[in-house]
C-alpha cells in the first residue's frame, strides 16, 4: 500500500539516517520535498519509492522536544494524519508534544531504536547480510586462510610449508626447494597470510634487479599485493622525510640498496617486520670477510624480526656457503663455523636411521641404538613403540628428532624425487648426422657440445649464406617439427643467447613461423614484452626461444 504523505509528518532517511528527523513540506504530484532541519539540507525522492520511514513512537518511550526539554509518552493520537504525543515530563507534569515540535537530532544509530521506530528493512537485505557474515566467519576461522586465495594452485608441499612458517611469530627459515618446486609462491603464501593473521604489516622484499619485475608480476597477480618497486628514481623524488614509510610492502633491488647509502639509513630507520631475500645463495661469506651484500642483509637481519632467505642451492658451494646463510638466520646458534661442520658430521647416521624408518617402518638394532644415544633416556619409550612397528609412535620419534636437529626448523628442502606428482621427464632423441662444416672445428669441449658458437666464432663477417644454421640439420628438424605442432606454444631453450637470436632469424627466414626471444642481453620491458607476445594465443609468436640464463626466475607456463 502506498504511503500517504503529509505536510509536517517527521520520516528519517533509511539511506541517510545521519541527516537526523526530516519534514514533509511538501507533495507535488510524484515529487515528496523532504526538509532536515539538522543539517539544512533539503531532498527531493520519487513518492512511490522513496527511503524514508516514518517517525513513529510508543508508549514508554522518550522523546524530546526541539527546545531541549524531554517527555515519557503514554498515548499516542493521530490527528488527520499527524501524531500528537501525550505524556509526563520529567517533573511528572502532564504534557503534550505535536510530533511537528520533535527535536530535528534524532537519530536511530542502536539496531534496538532502529527496530523500536519500525526502521526495518526488507527481510531479503538482512538475509544476504546474515550470510556475508557468515561466510566470513568461516574465511577467518579456516586453516586455509590466507592460503587458499592465491591464484595458483598450490601443491601440498607448498601449503605445508606456507603453513608451518607463516603460523610463527617473526618467522627465520631458509626455503631451499629444488628449481621449479615453486619458493616464490611458498614466500607469497607467507607473506599474505602473515598479513591477514596480523603477524607481521610492514614486509621488505630484497631481490636481484634483474627479478625486480617478476616479483612485481608475481605479488599483483597470484597474491592481489600491491608491492611498491623502489629504485633511485621513486626514493628521491618521494616527499616523505622517509620514502619507504610511504608503503607497506616494498619491493627493492639489493644491488642498489648496498649502493645508495641514503636509501640503507632509511630503510634502516623504516622498521619492518618481515625480511625476504631471494636468491640468498649469492650472498658470500668467508669467516674472514664477507661481501657488501651479506653485510648489508646481515644488519637488516639484526633489527627485522622475520627474515625468509630462499636460495634453491643450500649446499651447492658447500658448508661454509650454508653455513653463512644459517648465521643470517640466528648468529647465536651458528656461532662457529668449525663446530658447525662437527656437528653436521654426527647428523648423518641419525638421518640414516631415520631413512630406515620410514622406509622399513621398523628399526634395525644399529639405527636404534645410534636414535637412542642420540635421544637418551628421554626418548626410551617413543623409540620402544617404533621398534615394534608402530606408526604413531614412528610420527611422534621422527618429530622429536626434528626438533633436536640443528637446522630441523630453520631449512625446509624439498626435491623433486621426494615430492610425487610431477610428471616424468621422457628424453626423446632424435639422431641426425654431423654436418661436414662441425668435422673441420678444432676438437674441445665447446666445439662438442656448441658446435654452431665454435663455428661462427671463426667467421668474420658472415654472411647470410655462411651461417650455421644454413646446413645444421638440427634446424631442419626443428621447423618440421613446429610445423606439425603449429597449433601448441613451444619454449626451446638454448645454452647461449647468440644461438637464440641466430634461430630466430633462421626460423623467420626460412619458415615464416612467429617467434620471439629472451635472453639476458634484454632489458626488463623486451623480456616482458617477448612474454606478452609469446602469451598471446590469437596474435602472439608460436615459439618463445630463450637462452638458459635469460629465463631464470621466470614462469612461462
Amino acid at each position: 500500500m502506498a504511503q500517504q504523505y503529509l505536510p509536517g509528518q517527521r520520516w528519517i532517511s533509511d539511506s541517510e539516517a545521519e541527516l537526523g528527523l526530516g519534514t514533509i513540506l511538501m507533495l507535488d504530484g510524484r515529487m515528496l520535498t523532504v526538509l532536515y532541519p539538522a543539517t539544512g539540507e533539503t531532498r527531493q525522492y520519487a513518492a512511490r519509492s522513496a527511503p524514508l520511514t516514518r517517525v513513529r513512537f510508543a508508549p514508554g518511550d522518550e522523546v524530546t522536544h526541539f527546545e531541549g526539554w524531554k517527555m515519557t509518552v503514554r498515548e499516542v493520537e493521530d490527528v488527520d494524519g499527524l501524531l500528537i504525543y501525550h505524556g509526563l515530563n520529567a517533573q511528572n507534569e502532564a504534557c503534550t508534544l505535536p510530533e511537528t515540535q520533535l527535536s530535528n537530532f534524532i537519530q536511530f544509530r542502536l539496531a534496538s531504536d532502529r527496530l523500536f521506530a519500525g526502521q526495518i528493512d526488507p527481510l531479503n537485505w538482512f538475509t544476504l547480510r546474515y550470510h556475508t557474515l557468515e561466510n566470513q566467519s568461516k574465511q577467518l576461522t579456516s586453516s586455509l586462510w590466507g592460503l587458499g586465495g592465491a591464484r595458483a594452485q598450490p601443491i601440498a608441499h607448498q601449503l605445508h610449508i606456507a603453513r608451518e612458517v607463516a603460523d610463527r611469530i617473526a618467522p627465520r627459515v631458509l626455503l631451499a626447494d629444488e628449481v621449479g618446486l615453486g619458493k616464490t609462491i611458498e614466500a607469497g603464501l607467507v607473506i599474505h597470510r602473515q598479513l591477514l593473521s596480523g603477524r607481521a604489516k610492514r614486509v621488505l622484499i630484497l631481490v636481484p634487479e634483474n627479478l625486480q619485475h617478476q616479483w612485481l608480476v608475481e605479488m599483483r597477480r597470484r597474491f592481489n599485493l600491491e608491492v611498491a618497486l623502489f629504485d633511485d628514481e621513486r626514493f628521491i623524488e618521494s616527499d616523505a622525510s622517509n620514502p619507504f614509510e610511504d608503503t607497506q610492502l616494498a619491493l627493492v633491488s639489493l644491488e642498489w640498496l648496498k649502493d645508495d647509502e641514503r636509501a640503507q639509513d632509511a630503510a634502516f630507520a623504516a622498521g619492518w617486520d618481515l625480511l625476504v631475500v631471494d636468491e640468498a645463495h649469492h650472498l658470500v661469506w668467508h669467516p674472514e670477510n664477507a661481501s657488501a651484500e651479506y653485510r648489508l642483509v646481515e644488519q637488516l637481519a639484526e633489527v627485522i624480526p622475520g627474515v625468509l632467505l630462499l636460495t634453491a642451492t643450500p649446499e651447492q658451494l658447500g658448508q661454509e656457503s650454508h653455513f653463512a646463510r644459517l648465521r643470517l638466520l640466528d648468529p647465536n646458534r651458528f656461532h662457529d663455523l668449525e663446530a658447525f661442520r662437527a656437528e653436521s658430521a654426527s647428523y648423518q647416521p641419525v638421518a640414516e636411521a631415520v631413512q630406515e624408518l620410514l622406509d622399513e617402518g621398523r628399526l634395525s638394532e644399529r639405527a636404534h641404538q645410534t636414535i637412542h644415544e642420540f635421544l637418551g633416556a628421554e626418548g626410551e619409550a617413543l623409540l620402544a613403540a617404533a621398534t615394534d612397528g608402530d606408526i604413531d609412535a614412528s610420527s611422534r620419534l621422527i618429530r622429536e628428532l626434528l626438533d633436536r636437529h640443528g637446522t630441523g626448523r630453520l631449512l625446509f628442502r624439498n626435491t623433486r624425487a621426494a615430492v610425487r606428482g610431477f610428471p616424468e621427464r621422457q628424453l626423446h632423441p632424435y639422431p641426425l648426422p654431423c654436418p661436414a662444416e662441425y668435422l673441420e672445428l678444432p676438437l674441445g669441449d665447446r666445439a662438442e657440445l656448441y658446435p654452431e658458437v665454435a663455428f661462427q666464432s671463426q667467421q668474420d663477417e658472415p654472411e647470410a649464406q655462411n651461417r650455421w644454421w644454413t646446413f645444421d640439420p638440427r634446424v631442419e628438424w626443428l621447423i618440421d617439427t613446429l610445423k606439425m605442432l603449429k597449433k601448441f606454444k613451444v619454449l626451446v631453450i638454448c645454452a647461449h643467447a647468440e644461438t637464440a637470436l641466430d634461430l630466430e632469424d633462421a626460423l623467420r627466414v626460412r619458415s615464416g613461423i612467429p617467434a620471439t626471444v629472451f635472453h639476458e642481453g634484454m632489458s626488463i620491458l623486451e623480456r616482458d614484452r617477448a612474454a606478452a607476445y609469446f602469451a598471446d594465443e590469437e596474435f602472439g609468436a608460436q615459439v618463445l626461444i630463450c637462452s638458459e640464463i635469460g629465463s631464470e626466475g621466470r614462469n612461462f607456463q
